[in-house]
């Protein structure tokens, strides 16, 4: 798996922009802190480099909403793009994307590098719902996305990919394709999920990588009531789907892992709705966090 570099969010939080021109709209980066005040979850703290974009923060059956736009028209090669995010003690938050990542080719032999940090305090909230990564013909992508969050935390995590425009018949063209996902609980890893696709050097459509797959997702569930019945609910919920290759299961305490893959868009993209609207009801009892654009 190639290294890239991230710093650390102590450490990019107390620096301005100082960005030469010409980096502007290809590194950038994202920071944002919530806290819990007065009975209502507040974004404490927001800062934006372009192209990323902040929009207000919406009450969400008592979870601080907030949308992350990208402005630009996706992520070339030799571009960064870094998020930081924490949610401080008994916060509660949803976010989502405005729409998919499109990942460009580049006339550089450089990846586009996606890095994504998270912390989650003590009895605090996390709910993301991310739009798919669509990697274009020749693109190459590195992306990270590391997941610290307390043992008494909540959270759900989905983020997706695409096989590339699969509507213009761009299947399995991009160069590469590095993806980590990585969650620790109290400091320990509790989940790792790490891959790296050249299809040029290896087919993805082998039997045991992809098949016919076409769109690909995982589902983290952290909650307390994330247990063995509630995980075969999930699976009874996965297994009903149309259209849907996929499974859940407890992989740990507190802690489900799902994956979904399909074919075709629209039963793909039903599914991820329906498996996120059945983990609110039967663990989170909060079907109202249902994330809205």
């Amino acid at each position: 798996m190639t290294a890239w570099v991230c710093g650390p969010d102590n450490y990019l939080s107390r620096l301005p922009d100082s960005r030469a021109p010409a980096a502007i709209g290809r590194k950038a980066r994202l920071e944002l802190v919530f806290e819990a005040r007065h009975g209502r979850t507040i974004l404490a703290h927001s800062y934006a480099e372009a192209p990323f974009r902040i929009g207000a923060a919406f009450d969400l059956g008592g979870a601080a909403y907030v949308i992350i736009a990208c402005s630009g028209p996706g992520i070339f090669g030799g571009d960064m793009l870094q998020q930081s995010i924490h949610v401080g003690n008994g916060a509660r938050v949803v976010l989502t994307s405005q729409a998919a990542l499109q990942v460009h080719p580049s006339a550089t032999p450089l990846a586009a590098v996606i890095c994504h940090e998270y912390s989650v305090a003590h009895q605090a909230e996390l709910h993301c719902e991310w739009d798919p990564v669509i990697p274009f013909a020749d693109a190459r992508l590195q992306q990270r996305i590391d997941l610290q969050i307390a043992g008494t935390s909540r959270l759900y995590w989905s983020d997706a990919v695409m096989a590339g425009r699969v509507s213009r018949g761009e299947l399995w063209r991009f160069q590469s394709l590095a993806h980590e996902l990585r969650l620790r609980v109290a400091g320990a890893l509790a989940y790792l999920e790490r891959y790296n696709l050249t299809p040029a050097d290896r087919s993805v459509e082998h039997p045991w990588i992809a098949g016919d797959a076409r769109y690909l997702a995982t589902a983290l569930v952290h909650h307390p009531d994330a247990t063995a019945e509630a995980a075969e609910t999930l699976q009874r919920e996965v297994a009903g789907l149309p259209g849907i290759h996929g499974g859940a299961d407890l992989i740990a305490r507190r802690l489900i892992a799902a994956r979904l893959t399909a074919a075709n868009g629209a039963p793909f993209s039903r599914a991820r709705a329906s498996y996120r609207t059945r983990a609110l009801e039967s663990i989170f009892r909060a079907p109202e966090l249902a994330a809205r654009k």
